[in-house]
């Protein structure tokens, strides 16, 4: 267990703390989006995806942004989990964390990473056939551009992307790329 935690372990995790199927699909959009990006900038996909995986499992039990991350910090700690993986999460709600800035490639990853999932299935949902499969770059990017489309989806969240060195084109790309590999898991 490099990261303290193994994939199927996280796995489980979401499962045990997350009832809504929407969230766990958000989860593991998340955590394909995250490995993508790792791949993409020579990171460790592996501890990359656990972020993305295990992100949201206080989203039910804590659903204001006031205080969520709180539980899945303790969780994860309780648990011995990587202690960056820990403050990538605890960071991608600053809400719950005034004056407290992402700061690494990692942080704003997944805080761009976790938000476009949103974007993207949205955009997905507004095609006749529902699927990932039609969804094209062009499309994700435009509808970005469209503030009243998807408000849950952060723009400024998103817009980190630039921060860790990504276009946005070529972010949305790699992400709806990710999300496409796994439509079928998440419904899409």
């Amino acid at each position: 267990m490099k990261y303290g935690i193994t994939r199927e372990a996280a796995l489980a995790l979401v499962n045990k703390h997350l009832e809504n199927r929407n969230l766990i699909n958000h989860s593991l959009a998340s955590e394909a989006v995250l490995r993508a990006l790792a791949e993409k900038l020579g990171e460790d996909p592996e501890k990359w995806g656990l972020a993305g995986l295990l992100h949201d499992l206080d989203s039910e039990s804590q659903p204001d942004l006031a205080t969520h991350t709180t539980d899945t910090v303790r969780i994860l700690t309780d648990i011995g989990v990587d202690g960056e993986i820990i403050e990538a999460i605890r960071l991608h709600n600053p809400t719950a964390h005034p004056g407290c800035l992402r700061t690494t490639v990692f942080q704003h990853a997944l805080a761009a990473g976790e938000t476009v999932t949103g974007l993207i299935a949205a955009t997905a949902l507004v095609y006749p056939d529902k699927k990932l499969s039609s969804v094209k770059i062009k499309s994700v990017t435009k509808r970005f551009k469209e503030r009243a489309f998807a408000r849950g989806a952060d723009r400024e969240t998103i817009a980190e992307c630039e921060q860790i060195g990504l276009p946005l084109a070529e972010f949305c790309g790699i992400s709806l790329t990710a999300m496409q590999s796994i439509a079928a898991e998440i419904g899409l």
